[in-house]
């Protein structure tokens, strides 16, 4: 069962620090995506598994939800406290929240 963040849990977690992980393509995620979020597309976020922190959740991000579903539930049966985030990128953008352009996470 996939656990859903909405957008506003996310805005709270990201104020904490908590991991962001963009699970786009390259393309997309230069487009904008939230801030401080880390590309691991799709086809490689299986191999990079071990550049998260297991002991604190992770939020996982797409453009409408369907592929961070997907990955949350793949991290979820890898043991991590794995998050869907509810609506995407696109529901962060059309509820104002600040979006980053670039190949670069940033703050």
């Amino acid at each position: 069962m996939t656990t859903i963040a909405t957008i506003d849990e996310l805005a709270a977690a990201t104020a904490d620090g908590a991991a962001v992980v963009d699970v786009r393509e390259p393309g997309e995620y230069v487009g904008g995506h939230v801030p401080g979020a880390v590309l691991m597309p799709m086809g490689q976020l299986p191999s990079r598994v071990g550049e998260l922190d297991r002991h604190r959740p992770v939020y996982v991000i797409c453009a409408s939800g369907n592929r961070s579903r997907a990955m949350s539930d793949y991290l979820a049966r890898s043991g991590f406290d794995a998050r869907s985030v509810d609506g995407g990128t696109a529901a962060w953008a059309a509820a104002g929240r600040p979006v980053v352009a670039g190949a670069k996470p940033s703050a």
